[in-house]
């Protein structure tokens, strides 16, 4: 059974490593969360590790950055592994081809021009228009604001007719940009697996952003104990779905994508209509708390 927390510092003593959700967790795509940037920063004070491990299609850089901009103090953090970093691998090991068609707003094109110096000398990937493609690369909707899957149904239709498979940088299917959710990668992901495409996934809840989270836990210095980490996010599917995969320890964050479903109360989820809510999904998180504090 699921056991609802009041706080992280009520069950992190068995833990040194932390792989922390941003998006409903840390912050609302606007501003931080202050009870939850306090958490992670006493997680750390008492020894442990902050791994942000994120969906966001952008390479670690481009989330720092962002996290800057929104004001995340840097002392809430150890390290960053972000489904762009895991996607960008597969990109440059042509799993779509040298020649990708970039789905995806301008704001993601550290994507391509952001290139980690293990890739420096892989050979050069070139954006073309989608008739001359040899693979699709989807970061997002080119006008997350605006658009949704539907308005990409004849972009797959081509697409699945020249066989092209589509390298998608984040598999969250909504998140929240303030009080407004919008649609990621994922959503057009599914959608060209629906119409018979083949998408391939790199973030959460599948398995290469755990091997990079733990690779740069290793490379950092510390050690890496499965049985001593905690996955922590609000995306029942993709952080929860992803640490129970993986075996290790989950906190669900009920005041995120789906805050309606656990009573009036975003503090407090009401444990019935957790219950019956989880049985529907037949998943268990290890925990679950309000909002992160």
């Amino acid at each position: 059974m699921t056991r609802i927390i009041p706080s992280l510092a009520d069950i992190s003593d068995p833990y040194d490593t932390l792989y922390c959700d941003l998006w409903g967790c840390l912050h609302n795509g606007r501003a931080p969360y202050p009870a939850a940037v306090a958490a992670l920063q006493a997680f750390r004070a008492k020894g442990g590790r902050v791994v942000l491990l994120t969906n966001a299609p952008r390479p670690q850089a481009g989330v720092r950055a962002q996290l800057d901009r929104l004001g995340v103090p840097q002392d809430a953090w150890d390290l960053i592994a972000s489904s762009g970093d895991a996607a960008q691998a597969g990109l440059f090991g042509g799993m779509v081809g040298r020649r990708v068609y970039h789905l995806g707003p301008a704001k993601d094109d550290g994507f391509f021009t952001d290139i980690p110096a293990e890739f420096a000398d892989a050979p050069a990937i070139t954006r073309v228009p989608l008739e001359e493609a040899e693979g699709i690369v989807c970061t997002g909707p080119f006008d997350d604001l605006t658009e949704t899957p539907e308005d990409y149904r004849a972009t797959f239709l081509y697409a699945k007719a020249k066989g092209l498979k589509l390298l998608c940088s984040n598999p969250d299917l909504v998140v929240d940009y303030g009080d407004r959710r919008i649609y990621c990668a994922g959503a057009l992901a599914a959608l060209y697996d629906e119409m018979g495409g083949e998408s391939l996934y790199f973030g959460k809840p599948h398995p290469p952003i755990y091997d990079l989270a733990r690779r740069r836990v290793i490379a950092a210095g510390f050690d890496f104990d499965p049985a001593r980490t905690l996955a922590v996010g609000d995306g029942i599917g993709t952080d929860i779905q992803g640490g129970l995969g993986e075996g290790i320890d989950t906190l669900f964050v009920t005041g995120g994508l789906a805050v309606e479903a656990f009573g009036p109360d975003v503090e407090a989820p009401e444990a019935g209509l957790l219950r019956d809510w989880l049985d529907d999904r037949q998943i268990t998180p290890t925990y679950a708390i309000g909002r992160l504090r």
